[in-house]
């Protein structure tokens, strides 16, 4: 299983040299709002939508104290605009009042924050502080492992513990953020590009036929 790990990480390195996040942000606490908003929406919409969002409230105080129906307007179209323009205010708020006006750097100071679950919180710690160990277990990081039989089961802690055994630790968050691009380009949900698959050796939906 290392052996293989190590191989997958490499051909993933090659292919995706630059694993950056892809919601945009300035400020720690802009990363931890466009990770709410993308919750069953596209990064790319969150993209569009932020940019007005951190305009009318430049700073975390602004935020903090923002109409949450006026942010509902700002974030409608990212869905779930309700839930998620409370959790955005009052986890703004919570920052202010526990946290010293940062995101803070532990999982479990993090999981208090509305709004905020592991797949979240594993981001930020990776992206914000460089944690080891960090995995956010998302959709195409629960589908591509386990196609490539590195975990099992769609239990997105499950899966995120099953990883953490097996991922260098210092190579998790960057292994996540490329799984994310290699999701959209090439091992879709409906219509996998398994002909250009360079992890086609390990499949096992292209091996089980």
């Amino acid at each position: 299983m290392k052996e293989k790990v190590n191989a997958i990480i490499d051909i993933l390195k090659q292919e995706y040299p630059n694993p950056l996040c892809a919601l945009h942000y300035q400020k720690d606490y802009e990363l931890m709002i466009a990770v709410r908003l993308s919750a069953q929406c596209t990064d790319a919409r969150v993209n569009l939508v932020t940019p007005s969002l951190f305009a009318a409230y430049p700073t975390l105080e602004a935020m903090a104290n923002a109409d949450i129906s006026h942010v509902e307007e700002l974030v409608h179209s990212c869905g779930f605009y309700k839930h998620k323009a409370r959790d955005i205010v009052l986890g703004c708020q919570m920052l202010i009042s526990d946290y010293g006006g940062k995101v803070p750097g532990t999982m479990e100071e993090l999981l208090k924050i509305p709004g905020v679950g592991r797949k979240t919180a594993n981001l930020l710690l990776g992206d914000l502080y460089k944690v080891p160990g960090s995995v956010v277990c998302d959709t195409h990081c629960i589908r591509i492992c386990g196609r490539l039989g590195l975990s099992q089961g769609k239990d997105p802690k499950k899966v995120e513990m099953q990883l953490r055994k097996i991922l260098p630790p210092e190579e998790s968050s960057d292994f996540c953020h490329r799984i994310v691009l290699f999701g959209r380009e090439i091992c879709t949900a409906r219509n996998p590009q398994c002909s250009r698959c360079p992890l086609a050796i390990w499949c096992s939906e292209i091996n089980k036929a």
